[in-house]
């Protein structure tokens, strides 16, 4: 399960990653193109304003981060032996749970009743 886990890992991480260079290039991008224009963009008729893209962006931003740092602290987990155990209870973590969420750091009792 460990190359299997390492190799899952690896491949999330790179897609984590091109997805925060990617928002990051378009919100640099969109911060540019707002340097030249009218901050009063809400009513502009050509469609989506430039305050609801950067909002949209950042958010897009902010999860691609967050999901690059929980699949890093899954593999720092491997690294350390101690991937697949639940932090809370100490027992393993089922291998369905890691299948659809492979950087899970509890066991799905331990989630419920933490509110996870």
């Amino acid at each position: 399960m460990t190359s299997d886990a390492r190799a899952l890992l690896e491949r999330l991480r790179a897609q984590a990653s091109d997805r925060v260079a990617s928002t990051a290039a378009t919100l640099a991008e969109l911060t540019h193109d707002r340097e030249g224009s009218n901050d009063d963009d809400e009513h502009d008729p050509e469609g989506v304003t430039l305050s609801s893209e950067w909002s949209r962006l950042t958010g897009l931003a902010e999860a691609a981060a967050s999901e690059l740092q929980q699949v890093d602290d899954a593999i720092a987990r491997l690294d350390a032996g101690t991937y697949g155990v639940c932090a809370h209870c100490g027992r393993p973590i089922p291998a369905a749970r890691l299948e659809v969420r492979p950087f899970a750091t509890h066991c799905v009792a331990c989630a419920e009743r933490l509110g996870l």
